[in-house]
């Protein structure tokens, strides 16, 4: 793998955010699909509480994925930074903070939460007869976090020093291993939700080998060494602080879905019902095909906005995020229209019942009317986490759900019933996507500003020269 930056600013913008979207979404795709293979051995082998067990679970594995996203954006972005700024030092002490931090957090985090496991999992739904399953799977899934944290902070460096496959690979290789392997202990042992949790850390071991094995030339380009005596003297509380503020917004996108999941629920479940949380459930799986190409885009976009912010060529930042903004926009729109066109049909692979199906139907098709536009608010989110504001980026990320749609969800839904839910989307959606553009136009002001300046400052020191000869 070369490391330098020329694959950040070599050749047309649309080609380089290609280079590293394509395959991004697809990655997402595979881990989606990853995560929901666990769900379709348990319900056809184990049994209906077995797949109550692995909802039990869902937050607890989303948090743990949340923390090793925390960390891998914040260190990414702190890296293509660096490598726009020529400074393999900083680099280095970014990798190994990076990996310290994760073994912090994967070693305390998953430890509290095994002392704490009784009045966890109950908090969190279990029953007297899921306890013992939830129980099974949870204790052993939290062994793998580390491996999960640790991969991802190597991959997304990786991906921000060039490397754009390296996701992609080792997420095929973690879901085709985690079949084979769910079929074997699963289904042909009988081994329940402990077969499962066991498929899912193995693959997380074995993944986490695939993606040291490509990172040990990382390793030997920039000298790193993991002795305790050279990762104490590398440290830098700094540096760790940057990476969690960078990181944040990341953590916050990810750990806000389950929030609204169970607001949602709770709420819905009070006006409409088991049929209006059947609903939810459906409408967020299918929507989840259109977020997957938008975060896909969005991230992508990331690391080479922070390369050429870090090399002081905001022209390019600007152009970045424009080709960013059309690329999200249309692809999510031609994806919204098929999925508005064949809602029915789509619908119908999840959801037999005939009689909920049309309500169905017809709530999603309120949720992504808006839906295509929503780019512009990730694309917000992700620029202002490339350049370093990370103020900004929490403050955003936490916008569209956490401060807008909830609260608008609890009035429409007084107002209207359970429909009122669906129209809180496109409307918190409007006033995410009206914010977003305010923001980014501003930021591109101050970037002219700054280029401007730094064009003022060449020619003066251009005739300042030309006047000492």
């Amino acid at each position: 793998m070369e490391i330098n930056d020329k694959v950040f600013n070599n050749g047309k913008v649309s080609k380089i955010l290609l280079k590293f979207a394509v395959p991004a979404v697809i990655s997402l795709l595979v881990a989606e699909l990853y995560n929901m293979v666990n769900t379709v051995f348990a319900g056809r082998y184990i049994g209906a509480n077995a797949i109550a067990a692995l909802n039990i679970a869902f937050p607890i594995q989303r948090l743990l994925t949340s923390l090793g996203l925390l960390i891998a954006v914040g260190a990414a972005t702190y890296t293509s930074r660096s490598l726009g700024e020529k400074n393999p030092f900083k680099i280095r002490k970014t990798i190994i903070n990076s990996f310290a931090l994760s073994f912090i957090f994967m070693t305390i985090i998953p430890l509290v939460m095994f002392i704490f496991r009784e009045p966890l999992f109950y908090k969190l739904g279990a029953s007297s007869a899921t306890y013992s399953l939830a129980n099974d799977y949870i204790t052993i899934i939290l062994l793998g976090g580390i491996f999960q944290c640790l991969g991802l902070a190597a991959c997304y460096i990786m991906t921000s020093l060039g490397n754009t496959k390296i996701t992609l690979y080792s997420n095929l290789v973690g879901a085709v291993l985690n079949i084979v392997l769910n079929y074997i202990l699963v289904a042909n042992y009988g081994m329940g939700v402990k077969g499962s949790a066991i498929s899912t850390v193995i693959c997380q071991i074995v993944t986490f080998g695939y993606i040291f094995y490509n990172f040990t030339e990382v390793i030997k380009h920039f000298k790193i060494k993991f002795s305790i005596k050279a990762i104490a003297a590398d440290l830098n509380i700094h540096i760790i602080h940057d990476i969690i503020n960078i990181g944040f917004s990341t953590f916050v996108i990810e750990i806000s879905d389950a929030i609204v999941a169970v607001a949602l629920n709770n709420l819905l479940l009070s006006k409409g019902g088991d049929t209006a949380v059947i609903v939810v459930g459906v409408v967020t799986r299918v929507s989840m095909f259109m977020f997957i190409t938008i975060i896909g885009v969005s991230s992508a976009m990331q690391p080479i906005v922070a390369c050429n912010f870090g090399a002081k060529r905001f022209d390019k930042v600007k152009e970045t995020v424009l080709v960013a903004i059309k690329a999200v926009t249309v692809s999510s729109a031609l994806i919204g229209i098929v999925i508005s066109l064949f809602a029915n049909q789509i619908i119908s692979f999840f959801l037999k019942d005939k009689e909920i199906l049309p309500l169905a139907v017809n709530s999603l098709r309120i949720c992504i009317l808006l839906l295509p536009l929503v780019g512009v608010y990730y694309v917000g989110i992700y620029y202002y986490q490339a350049v370093g504001e990370a103020k900004k980026g929490f403050l955003l990320s936490i916008f569209r759900q956490l401060v807008v749609f909830i609260p608008l969800a609890i009035i429409f839904t007084e107002m209207l019933g359970t429909i009122g839910a669906w129209i809180a989307y496109p409307v918190s959606d409007g006033i995410s996507i009206l914010l977003s553009v305010y923001l980014l136009i501003r930021a591109s002001r101050e970037e002219e500003k700054q280029e401007s300046f730094k064009l003022d400052n060449t020619s003066f020191q251009y005739k300042k020269a030309s006047s000492l000869e």
